[in-house]
């Protein structure tokens, strides 16, 4: 088993490991027995999750003496909103629970962001840990304490950051993981090639084979990869203030695309697409070489990811969310862009003309 430490030296209280293996289920019981993070745990999931893996975890840590309990959201995206988040904090509060109890989020961004959320406020902040069980939350969302649910109008509009006590990593978890949900998570794998490690991109390309397999060696070595270039980031700009800021490669379109899409379009789908249009963008503004885009345009096919908008996206639609985009400044929206592969930077604002005829370009 990996152990990967996340340093925030200001806050050493707030310092945490990240636990990555396979049939690691048994050392999450003996760490959180050991720690004592909390009197009661409470596991918050999804239905889905619940159905496959809830009676497991549960098992596991009540045979180490542990006091648990299960709290089940509906699945998906539209859970993701302050609602959930008080039919929560709701339910624990008719439970009983106080601040001496520890939420648990099992699942995937969306269990990972309401339950930091919820942590974070309920009684003004109870501990929690990161079980993350799809990869996009393994490798990106379930590290780096970032939480939030969305509004009508946007992604992730509300939230706070809330750094878990840990974050185990079960390699087993991806067994049961759908097809699109695992290509989903490769799009912000590869997101840390483009801004971090080009040769992270050559070694997905050359493992395509091991990852339609779901070779755990492989996937172990691939996911401790990301967690590392993830962790060192934060460690960095905790609070998103300067460097962070180049995790949100591909997320500025592809926030809007995927609200705009009423999620139709997955995360994963809509980053891709978003690191596409950020690419063309980088060249046209004369940063990217052509040959460098169309090689990160490739490996975006090869791992089979989308390249290209669905046409009845609408185009003006897009724009008005764009717009809304938390990350704007004044009426300047700032993009992530690329000098080359491994060379990221934050653009002062694109032209909005240059990003419309991008969009309509991009579209099937």
């Amino acid at each position: 088993m990996n152990r990967i430490k996340v340093h925030l030296e200001r806050k050493y209280s707030a310092s945490y490991d990240i636990h990555i293996g396979r049939g690691i289920l048994d050392r999450l019981a003996l760490i959180l027995s050991k720690n004592g993070w909390g009197s009661r745990y409470f596991i918050v999931t999804d239905a889905v999750v619940s159905q496959l893996h809830g009676d497991r975890v549960a098992d596991v840590l009540g045979r180490t003496g542990l006091a648990v309990e299960r709290l089940d959201l509906p699945a998906g995206e539209t859970s993701k909103n302050i609602q959930t988040c008080v039919n929560v904090a709701e339910q624990l509060a008719q439970r009983g629970a106080d601040r001496t109890s520890a939420l648990i989020a099992l699942g995937g961004g969306v269990v990972g962001d309401v339950t930091g959320f919820v942590a974070s406020i309920f009684m003004r902040g109870i501990p929690h840990v990161q079980v993350p069980t799809t990869l996009l939350a393994q490798v990106d969302s379930s590290i780096g304490g970032k939480t939030g649910v969305d509004v009508p109008s946007a992604k992730n509009m509300l939230g706070t950051f809330c750094q878990p006590r840990a974050v185990f990593i079960d390699i087993d978890f991806l067994e049961t993981l759908p097809a699109r949900e695992f290509t989903n998570g490769l799009a912000e794998i590869v997101k840390y090639g483009m801004i971090e490690d080009p040769d992270l991109l050559e070694d997905l390309t050359s493992g395509m084979e091991a990852l339609d397999r779901r070779d755990k060696r492989f996937l172990e070595t691939i996911i401790s990869r990301s967690c590392r270039i993830k962790k060192t980031i934060v460690e960095i700009d905790e609070t998103e203030r300067g460097l962070r800021r180049i995790l949100n490669f591909g997320h500025t379109v592809g926030h809007a695309l995927e609200a705009e899409s009423s999620y139709a379009l997955s995360h994963g789908e809509s980053v891709a697409l978003g690191m596409n249009a950020a690419t063309v963008l980088s060249e046209r503004l004369g940063y990217l070489s052509a040959e460098d885009r169309e090689h990160m345009l490739s490996v975006i096919r090869h791992m089979g990811l989308p390249d290209r908008i669905p046409a009845g996206l609408d185009t003006e639609g897009i724009m008005a969310r764009l717009k809304r985009d938390k990350k704007k400044a004044g009426e300047s929206i700032h993009f992530v862009l690329l000098k080359r592969p491994g060379m990221p930077f934050v653009n002062g604002g694109v032209p909005l003309e240059l990003v419309r005829e991008t969009i309509e370009a991009m579209k099937t």
